[in-house]
């Protein structure tokens, strides 16, 4: 194909139509892949080519960003030689001799390319090249107008990569806004709601479409007076024209469906240039936990110096009593007053030591020395020490012959037993306590029962908790509330569960199993 004289006028008004239709993709396509194939179609109709590309720069070297009409073989040497370290630094009339030189070689000669910089800011961000099978006829004028349609181009390109740029920062910011484990409110500043996130939907119980366009304070409510000021005291006191800080308050938080929810929310305000309020980030943490690890402290402070203190001064007021110069005791006294004195103390000892355990869990979980056990003998062993201790009941151990050795540590499964019989003895009056056990192909199960009131459908749910004791338990016995919470852990600890069987007016019965 070949252009003669006569058909330049006419192709110079094809190649001005071309300006205008690039013209129109500049303010129309801000896909940058739609609009670079739509820049090198109108570059090859532009030009009178058979094949071009579209070469951007980037920070790591040029990339072939569009392509047509080019052979998928040369095409795949081209794209890694244009990456290399050597061509990278290459500038656009380098680059055009370059591909000129192979173009020429590739294909004997037949074809010619002609290179046009995109520049745009004074940046060169790209290059469209044309292969064609004639020699250049272009006038000086012509070049003046090809060159205006490359930086055209070039400016359609840098706005399209911007808005690139721009959707991908988009995308992030929302990625990182959903992906946020705190709710997040963001407000324009009236202090009405632009967004929220996935987190802050799920934390209120709305969806962000009910959220959006919704007031600050409409959704922000505090069951009561809140500790520190609220977003609108705030404002009102100059925030955050006067302090740009952000702020914290804390309180119980009303939600569309009860119950209250106990949060801490931050503000934080984001200024113009102008310093003019834009918008202010709301942070909203669901502090649930940490006001239960609060209670749980206080509850600890108050049982454990009660508890502590009572065996302490029965040691003190009976060995001061002793120790009274003006007094002279029988054996009998001596004897009685000494074993309260031992009784107490190694209730204190069982009480530090249940408290040390405690800590321990806390600290990551009880170590064990594993064995092989059995259950018979240490269920034995247990009921034949606490018989002495308990004129009132009757203790059994109660199991099946060939009852199967297990593997776990002896002292720890002691240490369940005693809680469990411990207990039945506080809570039943009398009667009888039994241990007894059952095989199961995969586990053994353990139970302890009692013939006292049983254990109230309210308390169920609660008796493993750390110190938590029923009203009932308060009136009647002494405790920290540490024993089934610590026989708990230790069945866990041995891969097993345990749970309270509701026997309504027939005593309690708590169970365990543990694996074969």
């Amino acid at each position: 194909m070949s252009i003669i004289p006569s058909m330049l006028p006419d192709f110079r008004v094809r190649q001005r139509d071309y300006l205008l239709e690039i013209s129109r993709a500049l303010t129309q396509e801000l896909d940058l892949e739609k609009l670079l194939a739509r820049i090198l179609r109108i570059s090859i109709e532009m030009l009178a080519g058979q094949a071009g590309l579209i070469a951007l720069k980037h920070a790591d070297g040029w990339r072939v960003a569009a392509a047509h009409g080019i052979a998928p073989a040369f095409l795949s040497y081209l794209s890694p030689l244009l990456a290399e370290e050597k061509v990278r630094e290459l500038d656009v009339r380098e680059l055009n001799r370059m591909l000129q030189e192979m173009t020429y070689t590739a294909s004997r000669g037949i074809l010619n390319g002609t290179g046009l910089p995109l520049a745009a800011h004074g940046q060169v961000i790209g290059v469209i090249f044309i292969f064609r099978n004639y020699p250049d006829l272009f006038t000086p004028n012509d070049r003046v107008l090809l060159q205006s349609f490359a930086d055209q181009a070039a400016i359609a390109v840098f706005n399209a990569t911007l808005y690139g740029q721009v959707t991908y920062e988009k995308k992030r910011l929302d990625a990182l806004l959903d992906s946020g484990a705190d709710g997040i409110l963001i407000l324009d500043s009236n202090l009405v709601v632009e967004r929220s996130n996935i987190a802050f939907e799920k934390l209120y119980g709305l969806s962000r479409d009910e959220i959006k366009g919704k007031d600050h304070n409409a959704i922000i409510r505090w069951k009561k007076e809140p500790h520190g000021n609220t977003l609108e005291e705030a404002v009102a006191n100059g925030w955050p024209l006067t302090t740009n800080a952000n702020f914290y308050v804390e309180g119980d938080l009303e939600r569309p469906a009860p119950p209250p929810l106990p949060v801490g929310i931050t503000y934080a305000p984001l200024l113009s240039e102008e310093n003019k309020l834009r918008n202010v980030i709301v942070s909203v943490r669901n502090i649930t936990h940490f006001r239960t690890a609060d209670e749980i402290k206080a509850t600890f402070i108050s049982i454990v110096s009660h508890e502590l203190r009572t065996p302490v001064a029965l040691i003190k007021g009976y060995a001061s009593t002793l120790r009274r110069a003006d007094a002279k005791w029988d054996k009998h006294t001596i004897s009685d007053s000494l074993a309260v004195i031992e009784e107490e103390a190694d209730r204190l000892s069982r009480m530090i030591d249940d408290l040390l355990d405690a800590s321990r869990l806390q600290a990551g979980g009880l170590s064990l020395n594993q064995a092989d056990v059995s259950l018979p003998s240490l269920a034995l062993r247990v009921t034949e020490r606490f018989a002495s201790q308990a004129p009132k009941h009757k203790l059994v151990a109660e199991f099946p012959e060939k009852f199967p050795v297990i593997l776990g540590d002896e002292t720890r499964l002691e240490q369940v037993l005693s809680n469990l019989v411990s207990n039945a003895l506080k809570y039943a009056p009398k009667g009888e306590i039994k241990i007894s056990g059952s095989a199961r192909p995969d586990q053994v199960v353990i139970c302890v029962s009692d013939e006292g009131p049983g254990i109230e459908a309210k308390d169920l749910p609660y008796i493993f908790d750390r110190f938590y004791r029923s009203t009932n338990a308060v009136k009647q016995t002494k405790g920290a509330g540490l024993g089934l919470y610590l026989t708990r852990a230790i069945v866990e600890a041995h891969g097993g569960r345990i749970w309270a069987d509701p026997i309504p007016d027939s005593g309690a019965r708590i169970c365990f199993s543990l694996p074969r």
